[in-house]
């Protein structure tokens, strides 16, 4: 009996080596190529580590080198600016962040503790919008962007998020209803407002799943491509995203850079994987609390 236990659990150990080693191989070709000459891409594409190590890449797409400079150095010649598309990914991430997690939170103690008219049919509905693909509600919300103006804007980009929030509100929902109910009425009793009650017990008690849904959003729209690709055409305002998918379509050379595109996606995902190293735990416990109940 020990033995056949021993046997399932090196099977299960070695099928999880597996699934690990399929998850990460992606990052490692990514990183690889991106210490890679542009002349090696393709004749020692299975090489496991780059013959001569370079971080040429990196300084090209950073802007630290000239166009000439990045020929030489075996690049395209193409030219995206980098540090401001960054700079626009941190403004749109953070704003839709702020404000999807705040009116999110608000209205998950809504539905949690207050009792109103058609409460749970308007609940139902926010569980339903869990349903509808996203990609349906482009056109309605790009000729709504349009008629007011806001293309070309971080407006019209954070808009349509800002109210997109169908399972932040039943995620957060599920915490404010285990809340003890004592401490509210208790305040209640004392006078405290509604509003009080919730931003003096509810959130504080909720901060970790606070983080986790922010944590998430923030993941998902730091990867977010289509709808900031249809409303932000000009340079000054294209994310992330949107400017690597301009890096890629440049052919000065005849053929896409892609030593300097590896390097620029290795520098996109740095700020993703340091959310979840800071927050990995309490989206951990989060899903476990859930779970659990």
């Amino acid at each position: 009996m020990l033995q056949s236990f021993s046997l399932f659990r090196l099977v299960c150990w070695i099928i999880l080596a597996l699934i690990l080693a399929v998850t990460l191989a992606p990052f490692w070709i990514v990183i690889k190529t991106a210490l890679m000459h542009s002349a090696d891409v393709f004749t020692h594409s299975t090489d496991l580590w780059p013959n001569d190590a370079t971080v040429v890449n990196f300084k090209r797409v950073l802007g630290l080198m000239s166009t000439e400079e990045s020929i030489k150095a075996g690049g395209s010649g193409a030219k995206v600016n980098f540090s401001l598309a960054m700079f626009n990914s941190f403004v749109f991430t953070g704003l839709i962040v702020i404000i999807q997690t705040a009116s999110a939170a608000a209205s998950a103690y809504a539905f949690a503790r207050l009792r109103f008219p058609g409460r749970n049919v308007i609940f139902g509905l926010f569980v339903a919008s869990m349903m509808i693909p996203g990609v349906v509600t482009f056109i309605p919300n790009f000729i709504l962007i349009r008629d007011l103006g806001w293309l070309n804007s971080m407006l019209g980009m954070i808009a349509p998020f800002c109210l997109m929030q169908g399972f932040s509100v039943f995620f957060l929902r599920q915490f404010f209803i285990s809340l003890p109910k004592e401490l509210e009425e208790a305040a209640y009793l004392e006078g405290a407002s509604y509003f009080y009650i919730f931003w003096k017990i509810a959130i504080p008690l909720s901060i970790t799943p606070l983080i986790t849904i922010a944590t998430l959003i923030g993941i998902n729209m730091w990867n977010e491509f289509l709808w900031p690709f249809l409303v932000a055409k000009d340079e000054s305002h294209q994310v992330l995203t949107v400017a690597l998918q301009s890096f890629k379509s440049q052919t000065p050379q005849g053929q896409p850079d892609w030593t300097g595109l590896m390097a620029a996606i290795s520098i996109s995902i740095l700020p993703t994987i340091g959310l979840l190293l800071l927050f990995g735990r309490n989206v951990v416990e989060s899903v476990q609390f859930s779970g659990g109940k």
